[in-house]
């Protein structure tokens, strides 16, 4: 188990930073810091080298700013009083002149008539270790420019701050003065090239791809309602850039949707959530926050190749705050089974944990009860014998999560106790109504006291990802996806490792031969590693009985061994919606995934990733295609191969392979 973050001696965020150039500067950052640090909105960050020194110059006149890594720029400039904003990679136009800005409720735009006060800028670079995740390091490596402005009209000053990574781009907006503001509207356009296509999805819907001006006008009377598209929202551009636009930090502010606009087929505009996404509860029209507040980070992650996108997403997370817990050493990161509501089921469901290397079992929606009528989580019906089940899953070493219908969350922390109290390791929280201000509120505050009894989070239904995995890392996967159970198609899993999963972990529920699959088993396992899943849920809709016979089930010793959080990760090959191909570390193995659309293909992968030595390649491959992709074997073999080696990687329609690269 990886440590919290490891990182230098910390200072504060630099939002209003107090490393000015004189002494009334250095007073007015200081009272900044110490208002977001209130607010909960400051991020502690490492010490700075001497070649991080902050820039700060009075810029009354100033019309530009950029700042620039690795290839990607993001420009911030003044047009005729007007905010804009812009983003290339490698000189390429990833997003064209965008508007900025924020409406508050009084009706005064920010962004719309401004005078730079001042200009900041840096260069940081630090690297910090992850409870889970990817890879077993993070490197922190941007440019950023701040511009203070204050608004003409009104006075009011506030900040607009602009990162370059390595990985992509990403801004958000500061309310600098003290007191509160409400806020009705952000203003922020993504105007992407000609010839773009987006990858539109909202609440559990698959993946349509369409230009920017054709989202589909979706939503019903008690929801949002227009041509509106949740986050992830992946972009491929005509000169084979692509990029996802994600949002991060999102505290006490509502959930981000973008929207086509009128006339401007290629823009895209901000659009904040005022009802939740299931149409649950009043309609919250503003966001009355106190100040100085930041907004949520925008961050657009960008590939020069689909496969790059893919390797590209810690951004959403080194824009996240860090680590809020000092003791991480309970968070374990595993496998799960979910047993059917009996105490047999539950105790046959710990016995197959350990045979299977699962590190937890789950009591789903009914081990209290019918969830939407018996808002009572605290009784087990008398099928099981919760505290037999717990103790003797305890006693093996696996742990034991409880599902919870959002209905039995009326006193959160009371129930969290009990659970705590029971031996429990974790809950999954269902029906949760993300998308206002409130529930943005709820959410985290319900990961907050879920850690105070060192409970484990996994979130379902319709919520999204934000990095708040780095913030409160028992909060370890959530779903917001149009997920594996409802069976979806080939294409659209393979759309899933460039979109959905590049804001944040996703639990997807591995469906190994279920008759009603539309892929191939190999399909299904090559997912393991495909995709990114701290808490990954194995043989979903089965019971242990299936697997009484291991010699029928081929595929069964590659989910034994894989592990769900990673030393290194490599995405070897992709496009969005045709094919993906991921190899993932743990230890001194190499666990390669690979998955294809209904379309058959075998590609060619160098193994110059591996060590030196050789090492035996244990491959799951699709057989002869059967009369549906769920009837097509899984045939095993093995290969010795070097890092000298091209595997030829051979998929069925709607097919996948999964394998194993162990040192010799």
């Amino acid at each position: 188990m990886r440590s919290s973050e490891d990182r230098e001696e910390p200072t504060p965020d630099r939002v209003g930073s107090p490393v000015a150039l004189s002494r009334r500067g250095m007073l007015k950052g200081t009272a900044v810091t110490a208002g977001l640090a209130a607010a909960g909105i400051g991020a502690a960050r490492p010490a700075y080298a001497a070649d991080d020194a902050v820039v700060a110059e009075d810029a009354a006149d100033a019309t530009d700013a950029t700042a620039r890594m690795g290839g990607n720029t993001i420009t911030m400039s003044v047009v005729d009083g007007a905010l804009r904003w812009s983003a290339r990679h490698n000189g390429k136009t990833v997003i064209d002149t965008s508007v900025l800005g924020l409406g508050l409720s009084d009706g005064t735009v920010l962004g719309s008539d401004v005078t730079v006060t001042r200009n900041q800028h840096w260069t940081t670079r630090t690297t910090w270790t992850p409870v889970y995740g990817r890879n077993a390091t993070v490197t922190d490596l941007y440019q950023e420019q701040r511009w203070n402005l204050r608004d003409t009209a009104s006075g009011i000053r506030f900040s607009v701050q602009i990162r370059a990574y390595r990985t992509g781009v990403a801004l958000r907006y500061v309310l600098l003065d003290k007191g509160t503001a409400t806020i009705s509207d952000e203003l922020t356009t993504f105007v992407f090239p000609d010839d773009t296509t987006v990858y539109s999805a909202r609440d559990e819907n698959a993946y349509l791809p369409v230009a920017p001006g054709s989202i589909p006008v979706t939503g019903t009377s008690t929801t949002d309602n227009g041509p509106l598209t949740d986050l992830p929202l992946t972009a491929t551009l005509s000169d084979g850039l692509i990029a996802c636009v994600c949002e991060s930090s999102r505290l006490n502010f509502p959930r981000l949707m973008l929207s086509s606009v009128d006339g401007q087929p290629g823009a895209l505009s901000a659009f904040l959530m005022e009802h939740t996404a299931r149409g649950t509860g009043p309609a919250e029209t503003t966001s009355t926050v106190t100040t100085p507040f930041a907004t949520p980070w925008r961050a657009l992650v960008i590939g020069s190749t689909h496969a790059e996108l893919v390797d590209n997403a810690e951004l959403i997370l080194n824009l996240a705050p860090p680590s809020a817990l000092t003791d991480t050493s309970w968070i374990k990161p595993g496998k799960v089974f979910r047993c059917e509501l009996s105490t047999a089921a539950g105790l046959a469901g710990v016995d197959f944990a350990v045979a299977r290397g699962l590190e937890y079992i789950e009591y789903d929606a009914g081990w209290y009860g019918p969830e939407f009528s018996t808002p009572d989580a605290t009784k087990p019906i008398a099928a099981i014998d919760l505290p037999s089940v717990i103790s003797y899953a305890t006693s093996k070493g696996i742990g034991v999560f409880l599902y919870v219908n959002r209905l039995a969350l009326t006193d959160a922390d009371s129930l969290f106790g009990l659970y705590k109290s029971w031996g429990v390791s974790g809950i999954k929280l269902g029906f949760i109504n993300d998308g206002t201000q409130p529930m943005t509120d709820q959410i985290t505050d319900w990961a907050k006291a879920a850690a105070k009894y060192q409970l484990l989070i996994d979130m379902h239904d319709d919520v999204r990802p934000f990095g708040y995995e780095r913030t409160y890392p028992n909060y370890i996967s959530l779903e917001g996806v149009r997920g594996n159970e409802q069976f979806p198609t080939a294409t659209h899993n393979v759309t899933l490792p460039f979109a959905r999963n590049i804001g944040g972990p996703m639990d997807y529920t591995i469906c190994y031969d279920q008759s009603r699959d539309k892929t191939t088993n190999a399909h299904q396992m090559a997912m393991a590693a495909v995709y990114y899943q701290p808490l990954n849920f194995l043989f979903w809709y089965d019971k242990p009985s299936k697997y009484s016979n291991p010699a029928n089930w081929p595929g069964l010793p590659w989910f034994n061994a894989i592990p769900t959080t990673w030393d290194e990760s490599r995405t070897l090959a992709g496009s969005i919606g045709e094919y993906v191909a991921v190899a993932r570390r743990g230890g001194d193995t190499w666990y390669l995934g690979a998955m294809t659309n209904e379309t058959s293909r075998t590609l060619s992968i160098p193994l110059s990733f591996l060590g030196s030595g050789t090492y035996t390649a244990t491959v799951y491959a699709d057989g002869t295609p059967g009369t549906s992709p769920y009837r097509t074997p899984v045939v095993v073999s093995t290969q010795t191969v070097t890092s000298e080696t091209t595997l030829s990687v051979a998929m069925a329609p709607a097919g996948g392979q999964a394998v194993v690269l162990k040192p010799s």
